[in-house]
């Protein structure tokens, strides 16, 4: 089984000056986003960048990994609330995504601390988009209980 996922972005002008919009996306979800240069190295200012997407599909795939784990341990979360920072840095020869700092606060009930943080540990492994940026950029992760 394969899913494909699509997102169709418009740029105009140059990287420092210019802006692009995603226009649209498979699901429909995402649509008129404005990205540009500065958002990405300064000010949102209402844009969005790469990094701020990678972040949110970060947490969200990160959430979906804990969720699954908890419950196929036998706890089910009532509730985990999950954070992503994406860094993008100057680096020695250009820009780089070099950090995804995941934070997580959960409501497990019947869990202790140490287990949570486990299944945390196991779930940023196992979470597909942790492999996808695995070896390229550093992963840390903040996990407590609620």
């Amino acid at each position: 089984m394969r899913a494909d996922r699509r997102a169709e972005v418009v740029w105009k002008g140059d990287l420092m000056s210019g802006s692009g919009t995603i226009v649209s996306s498979g699901s429909g979800a995402l649509s008129d986003l404005d990205v540009n240069w500065k958002a990405r190295t300064e000010s949102s200012d209402g844009s969005t960048s790469p990094e701020e997407l990678i972040a949110a599909a970060h947490a969200s795939c990160f959430s979906m990994a804990l969720s699954h784990g908890l419950a196929q341990a036998g706890s089910p979360a009532e509730q985990l609330d999950v954070n992503a920072v994406v860094s993008f840095e100057q680096v020695e020869g250009g820009w780089k995504i070099a950090k995804s700092a995941l934070d997580v606060s959960g409501t497990v009930p019947g869990m202790d601390e140490a287990a949570f943080k486990e299944a945390a540990e196991e779930a940023k492994a196992g979470c597909p988009v942790s492999g996808a940026l695995a070896g390229n950029v550093e992963i840390t992760l903040e996990a407590r209980l609620a």
